[in-house]
Parts: C-alpha cells; structure tokens; sequence
C-alpha cells in the first residue's frame, strides 16, 4: 500500500510478491504507483546492509535518490573511501524506467547478482523498497522479527 498525501511523497508501503516473465519484467504494485508514472524512472542497486544474510535489489525513486546523489557528490574528491563508496554504489546500479503497464525491467547482471528468476518479492521502505528473491527474504524477514524489539526503540 501507498499513502499520497497532498504535498507529501509517494510512499511505499506493505509487501508484495509478483513473477517476472521472461524478459525480466516486474510489476510494480498499482499503490505504489500515481497516474501518469509512465516515465519514472528508478536508481536499482544490489544492496546488502551490515549483517544481513543476502542481498537484495534496493529501488530508490527520483526523490530518495537525489537525497543520495547530494550526498555522495558533496563528498570531496581525492578522498580514497569516498571514492571507494562512489565505485561500490554505480558498479552494481542501473537506471530502470516504469513502462505504462507499470512493468520495471531487471538488468540481467543485477537480477543473477540476487538469484531472481521467476518470483520476487518488493518490500516498501517508506521512500524506497527492495526488491527480493523470495527464498532469501525468508532469511531477512526472520532475522527482522529477531530484531524487531530493538529496531522499534529508534522510534
């Protein structure tokens, strides 16, 4: 589910599980969606947090995406773990555009990157969301539930 609230941001919300056909296609949920979205496009990077078990595609649209790119590129040059954190964020990124059905298609390298195939499985993140191999999810979603006494006291 998504909540567009005057003046505010899409935001992502729920989880979904949806097959991708056989050029890589995936929906992406109509609530997560606004009229007229033909031509968004999404910054997709594989992505694994600390500690966590596997990696996941990370799907930032233009605004979660601007927020990082002015943080990166205010970084100064010259700065070997800034450059190092430049390199480890585009080396596994693409840029991806929603058709009109509302269809992404993975990169191919990214997709094998995070053993998608037939099945995935988008996780909203407020103003992002990930996008998972089911069976590897599992592993995540039980480790979250692990954690989830720890993480609700940042709130």
């Amino acid at each position: 589910m998504s909540v567009a609230v005057a003046n505010l941001p899409l935001v992502y919300l729920f989880e979904y599980e949806h097959g991708i056909d056989d050029k890589r296609r995936l929906q992406i949920p109509s609530k997560w969606r606004r009229e007229g979205d033909g031509d968004v496009q999404f910054i997709i990077f594989k992505w694994q947090s600390a500690g966590q078990k596997a990696p996941c595609l990370l799907a930032l649209p233009p605004d979660a995406f601007r927020k990082l790119f002015d943080k990166v590129t205010s970084l100064g040059f010259g700065d070997a773990i800034a450059d190092t954190l430049r390199r480890t964020l585009t080396r596994d990124a693409d840029t991806v555009s929603m058709d009109s059905a509302g269809r992404i298609c993975l990169p191919q390298r990214l997709a094998e990157a995070v053993r998608i195939t037939k099945r995935a499985i988008l996780v909203g993140m407020w103003d992002r969301f990930e996008i998972w191999n089911p069976e590897d999810y599992q592993l995540v979603k039980s480790d979250d539930e692990a954690k989830k006494t720890e993480a609700l006291k940042l709130i």
